[in-house]
């Protein structure tokens, strides 16, 4: 049988990727992952095999770079790094949030951006992929500084976006505070009132439970997870890793649906409570993060338990673990670890929470895990869901937007399953979300011819 000149091999695929994005460690490792999964899917299919479709789908369609520049309280004008990266709208305009945080640069944003088509894609919404932020640190700046930055940041982005171009939402350094500024910027500049933003307040368009979804995502997800192999998230103990939003709300997920969640963690280490994270103790945690600004070690003088300093908190023993911090926040050895103490889950809150060593372990031991791609796509689903709102002047309640996000999780664990699943009753879902979130933009590309 002759070879399609127009196969892959992975190791040639991934040279190339290197070659055209050199130093972007962060985007090799994404589209390693990815690529693992894709090529051979694609090479064992023809109809895939000559649009030249890995290689479109790895390169931006655009990636637009500018200078901000603002003053601080004290009359300096100090300058940062903007960036979008528009990925691709082969399924709909670009949606994806914006980060504001030192480590911002191309690289992290090229790797967010890829991740992010896949994602979307795996909701079943009409959105493409894209990425965005600052190399800007809110972190002790005051309110009138972060206005400041904000609007000038829009006075460049927001030639590049739109309802229906560009959606940008929050990140890490985003919230409602900043999406706000920079609405009422995009307003001012325009003088349009469109859903060009989400994440907004609710008084301004926003959508109910946009906060949250990330968090309640992640559990819903895992709970299809386990449902599938006939198990319940009731007792269960879980790991719970981060302090901020994704981290508390899947936390509080947890509580509500009998789950015992013992961890929670910062930049400063982590606090591990046997007795559990309780919904008293969860409210204190919040007012902790989101009213003081304050470290998770004070969590550990209040309520009596232990903190430790610089560590994370995967050597202690669970069934569950959810990683809700940021990237690469589990290595080989740590994942080695978790499944040597009894884990038998993993849901991924973070984008990019464990290497491509942990993965390789998680998958190996064939416990349950849960990509980011698929496991943390509650945010965009209602983010999604806010943009439908939007254009339809109209609002859902928490109850209507709740049920409208679970079965979004749904429909992203069944076609993992389509897709993941191997003899003996296992499911890959690292495959299955890789192929599933490629082929649905896969088709719309051959399907647009070469653009």
């Amino acid at each position: 049988m002759m070879r399609n000149p127009n196969s892959l091999t992975f190791t040639g695929f991934m040279d190339g990727v290197k070659r055209r994005n050199k130093g972007q460690t962060e985007f090799h490792q994404a589209v390693a992952e990815w690529a693992h999964d894709v090529i051979p899917f694609v090479n064992e299919n023809p109809h895939y095999q000559d649009h030249n479709l890995s290689e479109r789908m790895t390169e931006p369609d655009r990636v637009i770079m500018f200078r901000v520049t603002w003053l601080d309280d004290d009359g300096r004008i100090r300058v940062n790094k903007g960036y979008r990266v528009q990925q691709s709208n082969a399924i709909g305009p670009y949606k994806g949030g914006l980060r504001f945080h030192p480590s911002v640069s191309l690289s992290v944003l090229k790797f967010l951006a890829f991740e992010q088509v896949f994602k979307n894609s795996l909701t079943g919404l009409p959105m493409g992929g894209a990425k965005g932020g600052s190399n800007f640190n809110p972190k002790g700046k005051s309110d009138g500084e972060i206005m400041r930055f904000c609007h000038a940041f829009m006075c460049e982005l927001y030639r590049h976006i739109g309802p229906f171009t560009d959606v940008p939402a929050g990140d890490i350094g985003v919230g409602g505070r900043e999406i706000s500024y920079l609405f009422g910027q995009y307003k001012r500049l325009t003088n349009q009132f469109t859903g060009v933003l989400t994440g907004k307040g609710l008084s301004f368009g926003g959508s109910e439970i946009r906060v949250e979804a990330t968090g309640y995502g992640t559990i819903y997800f895992m709970e299809d997870m386990l449902r599938h192999q006939k198990q319940d998230i009731e007792g269960k103990t879980c790991l719970v890793s981060g302090s901020g939003n994704v981290a508390i709300y899947a936390t509080e997920k947890l509580i509500q649906h009998g789950a015992k969640p013992v961890t929670l963690s910062d930049s400063s280490g982590f606090i591990h409570d046997p007795d559990g994270i309780t919904k008293k103790k969860l409210k204190w945690v919040k007012n902790l993060k989101e009213v003081r600004y304050g470290r998770i070690s004070e969590y550990a003088d209040e309520f009596g338990c232990e903190f430790y300093p610089g560590q994370r908190p995967w050597s202690v023993p669970c069934d569950l673990a959810f990683p809700c911090a940021t990237q690469n926040e589990v290595n080989g050895e740590e994942a080695a670890t978790l499944v040597k103490n009894g884990c038998i889950g993993v849901a991924e809150g973070a984008n990019m929470g464990s290497d491509n060593d942990a993965i390789a372990v998680f998958r190996k031991a064939k416990i349950l895990y849960g990509p980011p791609k698929a496991a943390n796509a509650g945010g965009v689903a209602v983010s999604g869901l806010e943009m439908a709102q939007n254009s339809m002047r109209m609002s859902w309640t928490r109850k209507e937007l709740n049920d409208h996000l679970g079965e979004i999780m749904k429909g992203i664990h069944e076609r993992c399953v389509e897709y993941g699943s191997e003899k003996g009753g296992y499911v890959d879902y690292v495959r299955g979300a890789n192929i599933a979130g490629f082929k649905k933009v896969a088709d719309a590309l051959i399907s647009f011819g070469a653009v």
